[in-house]
């Protein structure tokens, strides 16, 4: 089923919604917990300011489009972490799991790459680059870049294992040293001999 079909069968009369948020926010009132009543209010704020965010880029990357072909477009919203988390939050994301694991380990800074993902149990495998540096790249910064991306491209992502890249082979060092030092007579090339 296509995102457009998806998105035509889930629609929902905006006057309609209104008045079922103002309904259950009444029924919270009614409860008399005025802390409940405040967790509620802001609840809604909030998952408004999130939703509205998620449209205003989705508006600016549409006026940016002009001249941009479809694809462009397309791509460029689906690696903006909001929309792409509003897309997927609502089962509208085009893009399979391993595309939008790819995209979030393309957003973290240091390179990892996947090991192996397990549908069934959410475990995704990672390893980090080998940059043939010190070897200092701290696992568990690594872990945080990756999974802060997963969250909002790939959240069913449940846990994540970095693994360090083997280490490179160091290679030889080449000791450079100066010559021994020789008799000024041997530093000379001897004269050829005439015969």
């Amino acid at each position: 089923m296509s995102a457009a079909t998806q998105t035509a069968a889930r629609a929902i009369d905006a006057e309609q919604a209104g008045r079922r948020v103002e309904e259950v926010l009444a029924r919270v009132a009614a409860a008399g917990d005025p802390k409940a009543v405040a967790a509620s209010e802001e609840l809604v704020r909030v998952l408004m300011d999130f939703y509205g965010a998620g449209l205003a880029r989705i508006l600016d990357g549409l006026r940016s489009a002009p001249g941009r072909g479809a694809d462009a477009t397309l791509d460029a919203l689906l690696g903006d972490a909001l929309v792409s988390s509003l897309l997927v939050l609502h089962d509208l994301h085009p893009e399979d799991t391993a595309t939008r694991i790819g995209r979030a380990l393309a957003a973290v800074r240091d390179p990892v790459e996947v090991v192996a993902f397990d549908e069934s149990t959410g475990a995704l495998r990672v390893r980090t680059a080998d940059t043939g540096g010190c070897g200092c790249s701290g696992t568990p910064a690594a872990q945080q870049s990756v999974e802060n991306a997963l969250a909002c491209f790939a959240p069913e992502v449940g846990t994540v294992e970095v693994e360090q890249a083997a280490a490179a082979r160091e290679p030889a060092l080449l000791q450079i040293g100066t010559r021994p030092p020789q008799s000024r007579a041997t530093d000379r090339p001897a004269p050829a001999r005439m015969p």
